[in-house]
């Protein structure tokens, strides 16, 4: 059988992330008995415990999986991987299944109310299945495990709790899938501020778990939000609880660490017009669900996804834009060149060669010409609209010119683009650089501003930052949160991205033992080589322990209320030039600067209104 993903986080999950209720799944499976079942947690797999158990049985098998595992398994695995396991149908855990008595049912969803009755309801009556292997993404509460023990025991054989209640979006990226913690964290309104935090702590224990890793973790202090704090504490007494609920697991801390962070403390990246692959694509082109829709040569609707089991992608996705667009169309001609015969002679053996390349030529002149079609859609806004305005929001952000001239009146830089036609969004954008880079605006000055873009009524895409501890209007108490940034003037960069996201400065004082230890607390500690906060000895930083951390130890990051592309990147940047750390990087979502907009827009609605976040993450 077929590994699944063969990509760094995505490898991990499928092969060897989970854990299970030992003795649970041999109760069921030998004596279908609920009574005496322990909690100890074993280590496990998806591969080891799904494909594993599928194995032990030659019927055919039916999947069933809800929206997150669903995506989840996508990410890890294809078709083809589960029907060489005689897994023949994959359905939907919440919509009418029609029944099949005479197959087994194996189910992979989250332990929740709704799960668990959908489960029991197909057993209620009349059965749909000959039985049922029930796989949890987390611990189940007892509740719910005790309601599903009472309806339908007679007829799940195994029942496993696999730690991976997250997504491996890449190979060094991760998310909870949750877009809608952003409002519950962050709107006046949510009454599911607690909930959503922990469910993104117990969320995040799973990521630890499946790394193995019991890491120190830090928070960024900050004075406008107490999110990043609460949720430390919550990750940490979590942790804690999970290596102790058996003497196998117990652990001392390992030479991992864990930061947390807010969305608040770097608020322009998520605004920038970011000219990498990637980040430009997701921005200006209109892709759903990692899916690109183009037109080909011929009119046809086409469609490509853009994951990593598209090389070129891989290979492209953090580059420049101007590097992209030179370098797709030389490799279509080598290609090209390539399917000629260097002797023109055509003979039998030249004919057969040929024919046995043709597919492979095919697949990589499609990829390449997919490429061509993305990088030329990027290329046409930003010839229209966004290299004129690429320029202010770069000094804007940078706070000095292309010659590394300070701008002194942020204002002069900003002017010019609310004079010109640009979008509403757009403009936005700008404004909200601009406060930015003058750490908030007098009220009068905002209304002006306000009124030149022309969204009196819509305000909120601005206002509405302060609840995110971003200062918006100057304040005399307000607490000052411009932060001191490294100095890159030296780095061979384009003119036009000149601006390097925060974290990668935080990750680089990380892996120098410099960053300040009263801006970032331990919540926990970890080896002392990475506890270091500028006030590390001569003979530390010499220390075996730290040449250790150097070869293969992990940092993990996690922003709360989203992560960007730009910052995804700064993580493989980091982790290929130390080539010894690799850094982990994840939100409960990722963002885009239009979709973040109109987040931030909604913090001001009440529940009932709220529905676009959700309608949006499900596009």
């Amino acid at each position: 059988m077929a590994t699944g993903s063969e990509h760094g986080l995505k490898k991990i999950v499928w092969k060897r992330t989970a854990t299970e209720r030992q003795g649970l799944c041999r109760e069921w499976w030998y004596f279908r008995d609920w009574a005496a079942v322990g909690k100890n947690p074993v280590k496990l797999g998806i591969q080891e415990t799904i494909i594993a158990d599928c194995r032990k049985s030659e019927i055919w098998k039916i999947l069933i999986l809800d929206q997150f595992t669903t995506r989840l398994l996508s990410s890890c695995c294809k078709m083809s991987d589960l029907m060489s396991e005689k897994i023949t149908i994959v359905e939907d855990l919440h919509k009418n299944r029609e029944p099949v008595p005479e197959m087994k049912a194996v189910y992979f969803m989250t332990p929740s109310q709704q799960g668990v009755d959908a489960v029991i309801s197909d057993f209620k009556n009349k059965p749909k299945y000959k039985s049922a292997n029930v796989y949890f993404t987390d611990y189940c509460p007892d509740d719910l495990f005790n309601h599903m023990k009472r309806n339908c025991a007679k007829f799940i054989r195994v029942c496993k709790e696999i730690h991976v209640n997250f997504l491996p979006q890449e190979s060094q990226v991760f998310t909870c899938d949750c877009p809608t913690a952003f409002y519950d964290i962050y709107s006046p309104h949510s009454t599911r501020k607690s909930a959503a935090l922990e469910t993104l702590a117990d969320q995040l224990v799973t990521l630890c778990a499946t790394l193995d890793e019991y890491p120190g973790v830090r928070y960024r202090k900050d004075g406008g939000t107490d999110n990043a704090r609460v949720l430390a504490e919550l990750v940490d007494n979590k942790l804690k609880r999970h290596y102790e609920l058996d003497d196998s697991l117990k652990k001392g801390k390992t030479a991992a660490q864990l930061l947390i962070l807010e969305r608040g403390l770097d608020p322009v990246s998520p605004v920038l017009h970011e000219l990498t692959y990637q980040a430009m694509a997701y921005d200006m082109v209109p892709i759903q669900n990692d899916t690109y829709r183009y037109k080909s040569k011929d009119g046809s609707e086409k469609q490509a996804l853009l994951n990593e089991d598209d090389l070129l992608w891989v290979g492209l996705r953090h580059k420049h834009i101007a590097e992209v667009s030179e370098q797709i169309p030389k490799m279509v001609k080598e290609i090209s060149a390539s399917k000629k015969q260097p002797d023109g002679k055509i003979t039998i053996s030249n004919l057969a060669q040929l024919m046995k390349k043709m597919p492979s030529f095919r697949k990589q002149v499609t990829e390449k010409t997919i490429h061509l079609q993305l990088a030329g859609d990027c290329m046409k806004h930003y010839s229209n609209n966004v290299e004129k305005l690429c320029k202010a929001e770069q000094d804007l952000a940078v706070g000095s010119d292309v010659d590394g001239v300070k701008v002194k009146d942020p204002m002069r830089t900003l002017l010019p683009v609310l004079l010109h036609h640009y979008s509403v969004h757009d403009k936005i954008r700008a404004v909200l650089l601009y406060i930015f880079s003058v750490n908030g605006t007098t009220e009068e000055n905002l209304n002006k501003l306000i009124q030149h873009v022309k969204i009196e009524e819509e305000r909120e895409f601005i206002l509405n930052w302060k609840l995110l501890g971003v200062p918006i209007i100057t304040s005399a108490s307000l607490f000052s949160r411009k932060v001191s940034r490294r100095d890159r003037s030296q780095e061979e960069t384009y003119n036009l991205s000149r601006w390097t996201p925060l974290i990668k400065d935080v990750m680089e004082d990380v892996m120098e033992n410099k960053l300040d230890a009263r801006e970032w607390p331990h919540q926990s500690e970890c080896p002392a080589a990475w506890n270091g906060s500028g006030a590390v000895s001569a003979r530390q930083k010499k220390s075996s322990a730290q040449e250790e951390r150097r070869s293969g130890s992990r940092l993990l990051v996690f922003i709360i209320g989203g992560l960007t592309y730009s910052e995804m990147r700064s993580a493989y940047e980091l982790t290929k030039s130390l080539k010894s750390c690799q850094v982990l990087i994840g939100s409960s979502h990722v963002v885009t600067p239009v979709g973040l907009l109109d987040d931030i827009k909604a913090l001001s609605k009440r529940p009932m209104e709220t529905f676009t976040i959700e309608e949006r993450s499900t596009a």
